[in-house]
């Protein structure tokens, strides 16, 4: 399930504005929060290694899986560009997050950017808590993020335009949402037109990115059935109780 194929190649420049530091920092305190003195965690879903290498400088052992061979390739080179300190404590490897086993057992999973609402069937969520589960030591946590159910329906995605640039290439984004709410399912059209700016060459890309949106029992049911407890849900970085205008809902289970 690899739908970040030609995607990928702007990943970076489409989310340069998002603050990594800064919700890097957020889950650095939820998690120290919750288990003081962690060391170690494993991401999954980890991209192109943006949340981890500030994770990493913060003194936190990193093990980020991915299954975008593309984004592991520029998480490698984000690596070798930090300082050797920073680097000896971060590891990347491929994987899907279903089924992945990387043999080590850490303080804390994290899954951010929505990576669990990529898992869009039954099975695909409950083989990720699975997953999590399995590389936590007792009393660890798991931490995501997930669109929230209750403000997808009473503020329903829309199209929207995203124009960006940089000094090799120049992208418009047009993303075409088609909600499926019996499914609780969200298709999400990307069409992306890019210049070239050396040869002035257009090119086109199409993907479609199937988003699945949450409501709170469903999640405490998945959490229980793989020997989880939910122990906080709040709003992505506010920490504010979750309503109808709150799409980012951030979850935290115990093992």
């Amino acid at each position: 399930m690899n739908i970040f194929a030609n995607y990928a190649r702007y990943y970076d420049l489409l989310y340069r504005d998002k603050p990594y530091q800064e919700e890097a920092e957020y889950v650095q305190r939820l998690i120290l929060s919750h288990v003081p003195n962690a060391s170690a965690i494993v991401e999954l879903g980890c991209g192109t290694g943006a949340h981890a290498e500030y994770l990493a400088s913060a003194g936190i052992e990193v093990n980020g899986v991915d299954l975008s061979e593309w984004m592991l390739e520029r998480a490698a080179v984000r690596r070798v560009q930090l300082p050797d300190d920073v680097a000896q404590r971060l590891h990347f490897s491929h994987g899907d997050v279903r089924d992945v086993r990387l043999g080590v057992r850490v303080d804390a999973v994290i899954s951010l950017f929505h990576v669990m609402s990529y898992q869009s069937e039954n099975a695909d969520l409950q083989a990720m808590f699975i997953t999590a589960r399995e590389h936590l030591r007792p009393g660890g946590v798991f931490i995501f993020d997930v669109w929230y159910g209750p403000a997808v329906l009473a503020d329903r995605p829309v199209v929207r335009v995203k124009e960006l640039e940089d000094d090799e290439v120049a992208i418009t984004r047009i993303a075409q949402p088609t909600l499926h709410p019996r499914r609780n399912l969200v298709d999400v059209h990307y069409r992306i037109i890019a210049c070239e700016k050396k040869t002035g060459c257009y090119s086109e890309t199409e993907e479609t990115h199937r988003m699945r949106y949450f409501f709170s029992p469903e999640i405490e049911l998945l959490a229980t059935q793989a020997g989880f407890s939910v122990i906080d849900a709040h709003e992505w970085m506010s920490g504010q109780v979750p309503g109808f205008d709150t799409w980012g809902v951030c979850f935290v289970c115990r093992a």
